[in-house]
């Protein structure tokens, strides 16, 4: 490895077969825009040096089949120069992960690095470094149970779209990689720099919303036993209906009292709280399928009002029914609903 002027910022990308390659590709082309923005307006601020490296030079095939050049082997990087570490996922991170060697050269380079990175399912990679122990972090929704399992020590938070904890930088998945190398632009040079190159990437500078708006619905296990099972089943069968605590005690035969224990006991969360995971995603389907009013589908869910709907979606989702309508519906909306001056 070349070694750099004094004022590169080095940032290193660890490849590995089996990397998921926008992990690598859309970080990489928001640093390498950013130097463009300095070049076009002749600013003497420190360039972005961008080096990919894996266990020897040369091509590294990606899980999609895409392939990546390695211009240096990790052993030949001089890790003092190293201003930003990049742990990209993918397919083959578990493998990478397992690798004694890569594990220890990647906690090396991380203890002189300015800042580690880590994009989706790299976060695992930095995991078998030692590097999440204490740390609150972040990766692709569905992997999120399994990096907290891995790594108990560990807080995995599954909604944002980036987090920050000290030098430690971990992005959800795929091109939120972007996300969170707009960010670290932002911080390095300014958040006009980063704007211009958001807006050459046909992308949001700050994304609104967390993670939760793009995962699917993952249910919490039904109970085994009744009366509780039955309760559940009849949530899902009538979102739109009174799903109050005394109301599905007395639909169970159950008091109050006991219904509340024992549902929280079998399913793990309170009975209100699921009944609301319940209603959004139900009113999630309506929104991205059918032209139904916003008014309507608080309706039909069981909200009572739009602003209800509207709290529990910002809640949950982050963003409100209207914009996740905007986002995510697969046929026209009608007329915008009373509650879009809300949203």
């Amino acid at each position: 490895m070349a070694r750099p002027s004094t004022t590169d910022r080095t940032v290193l990308f660890v490849l590995f077969d089996g990397v998921q390659p926008l992990d690598v590709v859309g970080p990489h082309e928001v640093f390498a825009g950013a130097n463009g923005v300095l070049d076009a307006e002749g600013r003497g601020d420190p360039r972005y040096r961008l080096v990919l490296a894996a266990h020897k030079p040369g091509p590294v095939t990606s899980e999609s089949g895409l392939q990546l050049v390695a211009t240096a082997s990790l052993a030949s990087i001089d890790r003092r120069r190293v201003h930003t570490l990049l742990l990209p996922g993918g397919s083959g991170v578990g493998a990478a992960a397992a690798d004694p060697t890569v594990a220890a050269w990647v906690a090396r380079a991380s203890a002189t690095a300015q800042r580690t990175v880590t994009v989706c399912s790299g976060a695992f990679l930095a995991g078998a470094a030692g590097l999440l122990d204490g740390r609150t972090c972040t990766t692709h929704w569905a992997r999120a149970d399994a990096l907290a399992e891995a790594h108990p020590a560990a807080t995995v938070d599954a909604d944002p779209i980036y987090i920050r904890d000290g030098n430690l930088w971990s992005s959800a998945g795929v091109t939120a990689g972007i996300d969170l190398a707009l960010a670290l632009v932002e911080h390095d040079l300014g958040a006009d720099v980063a704007q211009v190159v958001a807006r050459w990437l046909v992308v949001f500078l700050r994304r609104p919303g967390g993670q939760s708006q793009f995962a699917v619905p993952v249910w919490a296990r039904p109970s085994e036993r009744e009366p509780i099972k039955a309760a559940q089943a009849f949530v899902h069968a009538e979102p739109g209906s009174d799903l109050s605590v005394p109301a599905l005690a007395r639909h169970v035969g159950l008091s109050a009292r006991h219904f509340t224990r024992l549902f929280q006991q079998q399913v793990g969360v309170a009975p209100g709280r699921y009944v609301e995971n319940v209603r959004v995603e139900a009113a999630r389907r309506l929104l991205e399928t059918e032209r139904t009013g916003v008014a309507a589908v608080a309706t039909r869910c069981g909200f009572g009002t739009s602003e209800t709907m509207r709290r529990a979606f910002l809640r949950r989702l982050g963003v409100s029914p209207d914009q996740y309508r905007r986002r995510f519906a697969v046929a026209p909306a009608s007329a915008p609903s009373s509650a879009s001056a809300a949203s």
